[in-house]
């Protein structure tokens, strides 16, 4: 039997769950205002989904890292993997402002408990009562993969952004490169000084910034995110309405034709990839630059989703739920936005009324574990 099985839940004023960039945001802010917590943390140490970047990603070629409220990231060498630069300062700050994350933690479900509160589920077993969630699940975990006709017939390799390995992999390799985001621009300028060749492809035709992005241009991009969470449909991430950015590598890129893109194939062969006109390229890997999807799946109980298919909020607060608060999604995906979002998330709880249960106060400062 379950060691756990038998326990009543764990009682605490809010659960935050991940502790990426916008679940220690939402941490410091509660600790701030002396509201009891925990932090339940999935991963295996901290860094968030930092840690699991590819060890040629320098903190040098990072695309925004914006500082954690409270304390700056200063004189960190660009020539260091991100994985480690992030890692040791997330571990510092929690090590700074005393919070305590749980880890690792699976939350597996968050159910509707008793007396107005959330139960959530973890895969250990062990359980806690809250009156409001701070969910700050990311997205690294919910890799998205397309389908195209011949797939399964590939006689290559097929991998994802989230498990790349690094340009060493791909050597002397024909590699077709999937998506028109960052990742891939950046995994086609590496892969392509060790390859035998690269095919970049995309849905849409790139669209590359040569332009100054300030704050007006990021409040822009940011409104057309917040606008789909709005109204209930899956959100965009905001680097995908900003464009690429156009630095000396992508122009070097651009030049030699690396980054000379085609349209999306058709169909998959055993060889390589096709077009309807019966063009064709022959490949050994491909590489699905694709981005990923809310994990959001644990919160499937609570019925949070629209018709649309995504969760509707007014700020961060879920519409269809004032307990949840989603932090890290949708416009707030970004690292400034997910910075001020655990910010905005602690003041609309510290306005939800207190229901504590079996007459216990509630808990003050970080909870333990």
């Amino acid at each position: 039997m379950n060691d756990f099985a038998e326990r009543d839940p764990a009682e605490v004023d809010v659960v935050v769950i991940g502790a990426g960039q916008a679940g220690l945001s939402g941490a410091y802010h509660l600790a701030r205002a002396g509201i009891g917590h925990v932090v339940l943390d999935h991963s295996p140490g901290p860094g968030g989904a930092w840690q699991f970047r590819w060890p040629s990603l320098t903190y040098g070629k990072v695309h925004g890292m914006h500082a954690l409220p409270g304390m700056e990231l200063t004189g960190a060498d660009p020539l260091r993997p991100s994985s480690e630069v992030i890692g040791e300062y997330f571990a510092a700050y929690e090590e700074r402002f005393g919070l305590r994350v749980r880890r690792p933690v699976d939350v597996t479900a968050v159910r509707d408990g008793s007396d107005g509160r959330l139960l959530v589920e973890s895969a250990s077993g062990e359980r806690w009562s809250a009156r409001a969630l701070i969910n700050a699940t990311g997205t690294w975990d919910r890799p998205f993969w397309p389908r195209y006709p011949g797939q399964s017939t590939f006689r290559g390799r097929q991998l994802h952004t989230a498990g790349y390995p690094g340009p060493a992999a791909f050597a002397g390799a024909r590699v077709v490169v999937v998506g028109g985001g960052t990742s891939a621009v950046q995994h086609l300028l590496e892969i392509s000084e060790v390859a035998a060749a690269t095919t970049w492809v995309t849905r849409r035709p790139p669209v590359f910034r040569d332009s100054r992005f300030g704050e007006a241009e990021g409040r822009a991009a940011v409104a057309l995110v917040e606008e789909r969470v709005r109204r209930g449909l899956p959100p965009q991430s905001v680097v995908s309405v900003t464009g690429l950015a156009l630095n000396d590598a992508v122009r070097a890129g651009l030049d030699s034709g690396v980054l000379e893109r085609r349209p999306m194939f058709d169909r998959i062969i055993p060889t390589g990839v096709g077009w309807a006109d019966g063009r064709s390229v022959e490949a050994d890997v491909i590489l699905w630059a694709t981005g990923f999807r809310a994990a959001v799946d644990h919160l499937a109980p609570l019925r949070l989703r629209e018709p649309g298919g995504g969760i509707r909020l007014e700020g961060t607060r879920a519409v269809r739920d004032e307990r949840i608060h989603l932090v890290g999604y949708g416009p707030s995906a970004s690292t400034t936005g997910a910075n001020r979002a655990g910010g905005a998330a602690v003041r609309e709880i510290r306005r939800l009324p207190a229901r504590e249960t079996s007459g216990a106060p509630a808990l003050a400062g970080v909870a333990a574990s």
